[in-house]
């Protein structure tokens, strides 16, 4: 049923009808079967890609790497797990290479974010390093365009 999870990721507002023709099943047990993926988890929710430049809003994206101290019971999930608990940062990652962790977050201004990285983030105890990468212009997200026309993939042969 993996078919599923495709299908919902390309997009998650088709109907339980059309998902179940596509998997060749019905749409009861489709349905049962998006009802299971949610109790574990394996969906975490639905969301909009929505491009706040179009839409005029005053919004402002980092993406912060942090070097932390990890835990020595758990490892980086309950510096990860109390990063993830502030309201402004919309993603947190375990990365390879350089830095630790990965966040993504947004305010309303540069000076929100660099506030909230010097006021907020930086003095958690085990936090020992950061840097701030602003966002200027999403030219994709998620597997989508952003205000770009879809080039023919024959072309680009």
């Amino acid at each position: 049923m993996e078919k599923i999870l495709k299908i919902l990721e390309e997009n998650a507002r088709i109907s339980l009808e059309d998902i179940a023709t596509m998997v060749e099943s019905t749409p009861e047990e489709v349905a049962k079967q998006i009802d299971a993926y949610q109790q574990a988890h394996v969906i975490n929710g639905y969301k909009a890609l929505i491009d706040w430049d179009k839409a005029g809003a005053d919004r402002v994206q980092a993406i912060i790497e942090l070097r932390v101290s990890p835990k020595r019971d758990c490892g980086f999930d309950e510096v990860a797990a109390n990063i993830a608990r502030f309201d402004e940062v919309d993603s947190v990652m375990l990365m390879s290479g350089g830095y630790d962790l990965s966040l993504v977050m947004s305010g309303k201004s540069f000076q929100d974010i660099a506030l909230f990285v010097a006021k907020r983030l930086s003095p958690l105890d085990d936090v020992l390093s950061t840097a701030t990468h602003f966002v200027l212009r999403t030219y994709k997200k998620d597997g989508v365009l952003y205000g770009l026309e879809p080039t023919d993939e024959r072309e680009l042969l």
